[in-house]
């Protein structure tokens, strides 16, 4: 089985474009979670300022933007776990075209 020759320059640069682009996907979501945010907080305290309601999609949101940052910053190597699963997949498939099988 004959693997495509990888060059390590080119495929530290792409997990730096990788690393970037997963960075500013996160400050992206982050801003958008604290516009929207600012805007419920005006709209619950311009409407019913004696019923607050905002902190509920923020607590519920702020999860989720907690869990996307974690994810991102965290020292647990997930894209080496993709990596190498991506890795065995493109073998597999390699495999599957090889002259003389079916499929």
């Amino acid at each position: 089985m004959n693997l495509m020759a990888r060059n390590p320059e080119s495929d530290l640069r792409q997990q730096a474009r990788d690393r970037v682009a997963a960075k500013l996907s996160f400050f992206l979501h982050l801003a958008v979670y604290v516009a929207v945010n600012v805007l419920l907080v005006a709209v619950n305290l311009l409407t019913t300022p004696e019923h607050l309601w905002f902190y509920w999609p923020m607590l519920g949101w702020g999860i989720g933007v907690a869990f996307h940052g974690v994810v991102v910053f965290s020292f647990v190597r997930w894209r080496s776990l993709v990596g190498g699963m991506e890795e065995r997949e493109l073998r597999k498939l390699q495999g599957d075209q090889s002259p003389g099988s079916s499929g």
